[in-house]
């Protein structure tokens, strides 16, 4: 049986004045899709701050408590660096870009 993958376009800025909304329809699409996992697509994230990455990192907790995968695909250098600053690059699973479907 093959896991299936939702995918969840994050973009824009993520930070304190968004990161609310972000955080509800990223846990939204955790909870509801019938998916093994999420990725999010960061292609289209400019900045990200502290209240964007704790959107992430919850979400992340979440996925683990539900069993689900959470992954975070084509991070731009920029944020990836945010990541790579607060040692959150070893908690998340990162890929260069979202697999394409066979």
């Amino acid at each position: 049986m093959t896991k299936e993958m939702a995918i969840f376009q994050a973009q824009g800025s993520l930070n304190a004045s968004n990161a609310h909304e972000f955080h509800s329809s990223l846990m939204q699409k955790i909870q509801s899709d019938r998916a093994d996992g999420l990725f999010v697509d960061m292609s289209q994230v400019e900045s990200l701050d502290s209240a964007g990455l704790i959107s992430l990192v919850s979400a992340l907790k979440h996925a683990r408590q539900l069993q689900k995968r959470l992954c975070l695909c084509s991070v731009p250098p920029a944020i990836r660096i945010v990541f790579e600053l607060t040692q959150l690059d070893r908690a998340f699973e990162m890929v260069d870009e979202l697999p394409v479907a066979a």
